[in-house]
């Protein structure tokens, strides 16, 4: 079976494909990633070994009006690129999990079998184009059917996690960062690129915050060196509880392993990555990103999970939020065991098996 995988440039896209295609142990020749060229895919696919094509294309969800001719006009480049790449590679399956990019693939190869996962409870303007041409369309929790007009075509999955994310558990987390299993660690990260609001409502705080937990503290690539600059202006006395890395890969398992608290945004991956750990968070949505991420954090939130704090909020509310969930045994002990009851486990394999029935139909040429 030769795959086409179509994913977003963010992790929320990125990774869920990546775990499927494990999955699956399709032969990297046998597969074709396309990206945007942008953000984190190359970089992420390298240790794969996946061939990957890049076609342009723009959002135009959301868009300045002076930006929509030009994003516009990639878009239609983008047809005439994936147009090729389809005609050259010749895929059995397509596999998409969002992302502008998957329009004009989805326009190309519209006569090619597809599976559409949809990271987040409601699906983009992407995914809502490309899903009229899918075969199957799959999803993370029962909260996303009210956004599908097709219900046969839907199956709930859960949301799949890559292997290494599988690989770690409390006590081989902690022994990664040299912590004991008595004290509290609380994790904060922003998603695949960070959030620098969230780093500079941390940072004043970590000081105080060391005192009583570790702190393991992903900053985003992108915002490295002003988290760098901020951290010289505070003292921290306990300089061996603050854990600070600008981006983990593999080792991320290990921090969501290790953690009894974690401080995120509300991207299509705690969906997945949260309840599989069993972590509570304090879940702080991305204020520009339309309504996704609220969606995703009222799942969890709703399910008594998790607790919700508003971006606007941060600075005020932050540093409190931490110490008493942290001292609240019997809240956290809580809502780890709600969080623990969202988790599906074998997600990535009940979405690997899908593609391979849509795939073979297709080259047994038994698919309507």
């Amino acid at each position: 079976m030769r795959l086409l995988i179509c994913a977003g440039m963010t992790g929320g896209g990125i990774y869920p494909a990546l775990a499927v295609h494990q999955a699956l142990g399709i032969k990297s020749e046998a597969t074709l990633w396309v990206g945007s060229g942008k953000g984190l895919e190359e970089d992420l696919l390298a240790p794969f070994n996946i061939s990957y094509e890049s076609i342009p294309g723009g959002g135009v969800h959301g868009m300045e009006i002076a930006k929509l001719p030009v994003n516009i006009f990639k878009l239609i480049r983008g047809y005439q690129r994936a147009k090729s790449i389809v005609e050259d590679f010749k895929p059995d399956v397509v596999f998409y999990t969002g992302g502008y990019i998957g329009v004009p693939m989805a326009f190309a190869a519209k006569k090619i079998p597809s599976v559409v996962f949809i990271p987040d409870i409601e699906p983009g303007l992407a995914l809502k184009t490309i899903m009229r041409y899918a075969d199957r369309i799959l999803v993370s929790t029962d909260r996303s059917i009210h956004y599908i007009t097709n219900p046969k075509k839907i199956e709930v999955t859960g949301y799949p996690l890559r292997e290494d994310m599988n690989a770690w558990d409390r006590i081989s987390g902690r022994e990664f960062f040299g912590i004991h299993n008595s004290e509290k660690v609380v994790l904060v990260f922003g998603g695949s690129k960070g959030a620098k609001s969230i780093n500079e409502a941390l940072i004043p705080h970590i000081n105080h915050l060391t005192e009583e937990m570790h702190i393991i503290h992903i900053t985003g690539t992108d915002n490295w060196d002003d988290s760098e600059t901020m951290r010289k202006n505070h003292t921290i006395t306990h300089a061996n509880k603050y854990h600070a890395y600008p981006f983990l890969h593999k080792e991320m398992g290990a921090a969501f392993a290790a953690a009894d608290l974690a401080v995120c945004r509300a991207g299509a991956s705690t969906i997945g990555e949260l309840p599989y750990f069993g972590l509570p968070a304090i879940l702080i949505p991305y204020p520009h990103a339309w309504r996704y991420q609220y969606q995703n954090a009222d799942y969890l939130v709703s399910n008594q999970a998790a607790v919700l704090l508003p971006d606007d909020h941060l600075q005020q509310r932050l540093f409190t939020q931490i110490t008493d969930l942290v001292r609240d045994e019997s809240k956290l002990c809580t809502l780890k065991q709600n969080m623990q009851r969202l988790a599906v486990k074998d997600a990535a394999e009940a979405i690997a098996e899908i593609i391979k029935e849509v795939g073979h139909k297709k080259k047994e040429g038994t698919f309507s």
